[in-house]
C-alpha cells in the first residue's frame, strides 16, 4: 500500500511541476486534487480498507494532499508572475482597452473654483472641525442659549458626550481663527455642515458651505459689496446684475442678502425666480462688534464683514439644476453632464 501511495505522489508532483502555463496547472490540479481527482478518490476509499490499515492510509494520503496543494500554490505564483513577461494567455493582437477616466464631483469642482476666485482676491483658506461645541457654533456667534435665532438652525446634538453638535455652518471657524491670530484676518472657510432638514428639492441634512471673513481697520460695507460683486462676475459672468436686500443674522449688523439676476429668464420673471427676476445666493453683513469681545479684538479700532453661501446652491445656479438630491444619488448619467 505504501509503494502505491508513493507512486501516486510521484505522478502527481510530476504533473504539477511540468505544467507550462496556468491553464495546464489548473488541469493537473483538477486531475489529482479535484472532487474526482485521484488523490481525493483514494481518500474516499479509506473506509473500505481493513480497520488496521485505515489510520496509516489516512495519515499518508493527507500528507500527500497537503504537499501537493503547497506545490500547486507555489507553481501558480511562479506561472502567474511569468505570464506577463512571456505573453502567456495574452492575445497581443487584441485591441487595447481604453482606461476609464474619472472626474471630480460637480460640488468639488465648483468649490475649488470658488476658492480660486477668493484666493485671487486675497483670501486664505481655513478649515475647522465638523463636530463642534455649542460655544463655537452658537454662543461666540451671538446666539446664546434660548435665543430665538437658534431656531434658524435645526441642529444635530450628540448624546454621548453631551454638549457637542454637528456644526450647522462653517462660521465657528471664524471665531477659532480670530482667537488664534491678530487682525488683519482675511479667510474663507469651505466645508461640510449638517442640519436636521427633511430632504426635498432644496434641502438636505448634509450639505456644503463657504463662509468668508475680513477684519481690519477701516473695513466698510462698500468693501463687502465690491468683493461680492467681483465674486459673482467672475463665477457667473460680467453682465450679471446684483443687489443687496436687508436681512437679519445674529453675528452681523447690519445684515443683508445678495441677489443676482436670474440667468434663466434674464430678469423678466420665470418659475425658477418665482417671477421676481432675482435669485438669492448668499447672506452677508458687517461683523457684529459683540463677536470681538469673544476673541479679544478692539471694536473701537477694528471692523469687518462676513458672508456665507451654500455650494450646492451655487452649482444649481451654474448648471440649471432644480433638485439638490441629484448631487447625492451617485447617478453617473447626471454627474457626467455637469
Amino acid at each position: 500500500m505504501s509503494s502505491r501511495y508513493d507512486e501516486l505522489a510521484t505522478q502527481a508532483q510530476a504533473a504539477l511541476e511540468t505544467a507550462a502555463d496556468p491553464q495546464q496547472l489548473e488541469e493537473a490540479r483538477v486531475a489529482w486534487l479535484g472532487r474526482r481527482g485521484r488523490v481525493t478518490l483514494e481518500l474516499r476509499a479509506i473506509p473500505g480498507l481493513p480497520p488496521d490499515e485505515r489510520p496509516e492510509a489516512g495519515r499518508v494520503l493527507n500528507t500527500i494532499k497537503n504537499e501537493l496543494h503547497d506545490l500547486w500554490e507555489r507553481r501558480r505564483s511562479e506561472l502567474t508572475a511569468r505570464a506577463p513577461e512571456e505573453g502567456v494567455g495574452v492575445d497581443l493582437t487584441h485591441p487595447g482597452r481604453t482606461p476609464f477616466s474619472g472626474r471630480l464631483h460637480p460640488i468639488t469642482r465648483v468649490r475649488r473654483r470658488i476658492e480660486e476666485v477668493f484666493r485671487e482676491l486675497g483670501f486664505d483658506v481655513a478649515e475647522g472641525p465638523e463636530v463642534e461645541t455649542e460655544y463655537y457654533n452658537f454662543e461666540a456667534l451671538n446666539i446664546p442659549e434660548h435665543h430665538p435665532a437658534r431656531g434658524m438652525w435645526d441642529t444635530f446634538f450628540t448624546r454621548d458626550p453631551p454638549g457637542l453638535v454637528l456644526r450647522t455652518h462653517t462660521s465657528p471657524v471664524q471665531i477659532r481663527t480670530m482667537e488664534g491670530q491678530p487682525a488683519p484676518v482675511r479667510i474663507i472657510v469651505p466645508g461640510r455642515v449638517y442640519r436636521s432638514d427633511t430632504p426635498d428639492a432644496t434641502h438636505s441634512p448634509d450639505f456644503h458651505q463657504i463662509e468668508g471673513l475680513y477684519v481690519d481697520e477701516g473695513v466698510g460695507m462698500t468693501d463687502l459689496r465690491g468683493v461680492l460683486d467681483a465674486f459673482v462676475h467672475r463665477l457667473f459672468g460680467p453682465d450679471v446684475p446684483t443687489r443687496f436686500r436687508p436681512s437679519y443674522f445674529p453675528f452681523t449688523e447690519p445684515s443683508a442678502e445678495l441677489d443676482m439676476g436670474c440667468m434663466s429668464c434674464g430678469g423678466s420673471g420665470c418659475r425658477i425666480c418665482k417671477g421676481t427676476g432675482w435669485i438669492e445666493i448668499l447672506g452677508a453683513g458687517m461683523v457684529n462688534p459683540v463677536l470681538y469681545g469673544f476673541v479679544g479684538y478692539d471694536p473701537e479700532r477694528l471692523s469687518g464683514y462676513a458672508f456665507g453661501m451654500g455650494i450646492e446652491r451655487i452649482v444649481m445656479r451654474l448648471h440649471g439644476i432644480e433638485d439638490i438630491r441629484l448631487f447625492y444619488e451617485n447617478d453617473l448619467r447626471f454627474l457626467e453632464q455637469c
